[in-house]
């Protein structure tokens, strides 16, 4: 059974960073796509960021030139770095992967920016 787990959400101010990270445990062979999806309050949730296995990021436009996509594929982990972050960046984040044809979600991370 593919479980992921986030952390490094948290409140920070305007213009400020933070750094997410999701591992994922459960898996026997290599996670095809990796990413980060987000939902603030009374919105859908959208695509944030994505990576392939080999490494090809594709960004939401919102995000582009501030949020970069990284991930380890010996860990089993993605990371999303966020910086100059605004408080319409403010939502419960969730780390996704598609793992041999199926979806796989996190519980979420809230991040808050406000000042």
């Amino acid at each position: 059974q593919v479980q992921l787990v986030e952390s490094g959400g948290g409140l920070v101010q305007p213009g400020g960073s933070l750094r997410l990270s999701c591992t994922a445990s459960g898996v026997i062979s290599g996670i095809a796509v990796m990413g980060w999806y987000r939902q603030a309050p009374e919105k859908e949730r959208e695509l944030v960021a994505v990576i392939t296995s080999g490494g090809s990021p594709r960004y939401a436009e919102p995000v582009k030139g501030r949020f970069a996509i990284s991930r380890d594929n010996a860990k089993n982990t993605v990371y999303l770095q966020m910086n100059n972050l605004k408080a319409e960046d403010t939502a419960v984040y969730y780390c996704n992967v598609q793992y041999r044809g199926f979806p796989y979600w996190g519980k979420g991370t809230l991040v808050t920016v406000s000042s």
